[in-house]
């Protein structure tokens, strides 16, 4: 099994444009492969995805890269390599969970799938979510309390949780991906698709960016770059809960901008306070922030 741009392209010497590339996708929980054109956003992505598999687009939870399993630290973000396979995570079996909320912090950390619905990405051992059997890394959450939690952006489902008083009940609906194999489909082969399709074999990468566009840019020129980024997105995780390779990626312009510019965190902090006022971020954050883009 090749995949499309590396044949097309592994030996070429300048960049494939957008219109050149595409990416062979499977639904995670069974289907045959398809093959769809280049995208410049998560949204457009999951438009060709419905197309292709005659799925609503609403029911696409997220996206994997070259496995099929629900690992998060696989999960699609702002960039994806030439050689990378996709699965499509598809909603399954809905359920409802009451928690008592015994303990302050809660302990899930939340991201979104860029089309409006949130996600759990990760819970953290020893906390007050990893004793509730029924709350699973992967399920995306419709409701809190009966407030509907779709369509909102993911730092507002953690503040939601956040201010649940301590003592309180609370309810959450939640919804799991599909993870039913459709056994009419044929065993996953190579020649259909993998479960576990290796990746690095290219150079280049398709990098989507927050003004809508796309580049496809050498792997090895934005490796140092993605690592700060990375820093910034367990930093957000570490202070507020959330995981956002977008916000993260406009942290670390943010900084560089100030750093490029001769200024201190005071100035990065001004920056931060004014495009993302949101967020509150606290000095601790913005100190360990600046920190990792100017050591």
């Amino acid at each position: 099994f090749t995949p499309p741009n590396l044949t097309r392209f592994k030996m070429a010497k300048q960049m494939p444009t957008l219109d050149q590339i595409s990416f062979h996708v499977q639904l995670a929980h069974g289907s045959p492969t398809r093959e769809i054109p280049g995208f410049r956003s998560v949204k457009e992505l999951y438009l060709s995805i419905s197309k292709a598999f005659q799925v609503p687009i609403d029911r696409i939870m997220y996206c994997t890269l070259n496995t099929h399993k629900i690992m998060m630290e696989n999960l699609l973000g702002g960039q994806i390599g030439l050689d990378d396979f996709i699965f499509a995570h598809i909603m399954g079996n809905q359920k409802t969970v009451k928690v008592n909320k015994s303990q302050p912090a809660i302990g899930l950390t939340v991201s979104d799938n860029g089309g409006g619905l949130s996600f759990i990405k990760k819970i953290r051992e020893g906390t007050l979510a990893a004793t509730v059997p029924n709350i699973k890394v992967g399920d995306a959450i419709l409701s809190i309390n009966g407030v509907g939690a779709t369509n909102k952006r993911h730092v507002e489902i953690a503040r939601m949780l956040k201010e649940i008083p301590l003592g309180a009940e609370f309810t959450l609906v939640l919804v799991e991906p599909n993870t039913f194999f459709d056994q009419s489909m044929g065993p996953r082969t190579a020649k259909s698709g993998s479960g576990n399709v290796g990746a690095g074999g290219g150079k280049k990468t398709l990098r989507m960016k927050k003004d809508g566009s796309a580049e496809v840019v050498d792997t090895n020129s934005i490796s140092e770059e993605q690592v700060k980024i990375g820093k910034i997105d367990d930093l957000l995780d570490a202070h507020i809960g959330i995981k956002d390779d977008d916000l993260a990626r406009s942290i670390y312009e943010a900084a560089k901008k100030t750093v490029d510019g001769g200024k201190d965190e005071e100035a990065f902090s001004a920056i931060l306070d004014e495009d993302f006022p949101d967020f509150e971020f606290t000095d601790d954050f913005i100190i360990d922030a600046f920190e990792i883009v100017n050591p």
